[in-house]
């Protein structure tokens, strides 16, 4: 298979027009090798339009929804990033070669171990990957969290937590998708301080949908 001609395909004929122009995010797909990211027996589906299925009940965003994702982020080369849910790494890798530094984080350590593969492969060493739930383990409210410019949240929530806008730094974007079964839809938060006055913007941007974030049932009375 002629993975090049795969790759150009997936920009033009799925990617681009999803809205995608960004010409970084363009760029950036176009280059990282996605046939390094998915389970070795599905390489041949690694760029077309589907969810490809991984362990866990788990799957990867079609290509059209990892572009949006990248381009509402508007990633720079000095941002520090969070990416809740680090799946194949694929996204994980492309936000690393945009930005200055991701640090991804997944329940699973099957998927930390062949992302950490494929991303060893394809020279992307600016990235910490660790095991942990993010639902849990990234209160705001702990001593010491840190605070990102940008974080990607890969699974959906059934509702909107505030969790995850309290990690972003001032003027930090966060990318997540809300809702349950066929009534879901991205949204995009930024943590703006305008005037000294610190708020959060929160745009609905398109409707979607994505497997629910693991846990999200279980810990979200925590959260609150």
């Amino acid at each position: 298979m002629n993975y090049e001609q795969a790759r150009f395909n997936m920009i033009e004929q799925q990617i681009r027009p999803w809205s995608v122009l960004d010409t970084t995010v363009l760029e950036t797909m176009g280059n990282i090798p996605r046939d390094k990211f998915v389970p070795e027996s599905l390489e041949s589906l690694a760029y077309a339009d589907i969810e490809i299925p991984l362990e866990h009940g788990e799957s990867m965003m079609f290509p059209r929804m990892e572009g949006r994702l990248l381009q509402e982020l508007s990633l720079g080369i000095d941002d520090e990033c969070l990416e809740i849910g680090t799946g194949s790494g694929f996204v994980t890798a492309c936000m690393a070669t945009m930005a200055k530094h991701v640090h991804s984080i997944d329940i699973h350590d099957d998927f930390l171990k062949r992302a950490g593969e494929a991303l060893s492969e394809n020279n992307v060493g600016n990235v910490l990957l660790e095991n942990r739930d993010g639902l849990s383990s990234f209160h705001p409210k702990m001593s010491g969290t840190k605070k990102y410019d940008a974080i990607a949240v890969t699974g959906s929530l059934p509702e909107y937590l505030p969790l995850f806008e309290q990690l972003l730094k001032p003027e930090g974007r966060l990318f997540v998708v809300v809702g349950s079964n066929q009534t879901m839809h991205a949204m995009k938060v930024i943590r703006s301080n305008e005037n000294g006055a610190d708020k959060f913007i929160r745009t609905s941007i398109f409707e979607t949908e994505l497997t629910p974030l693991v846990g999200i049932n279980k810990e979200s009375s925590f959260i609150f």
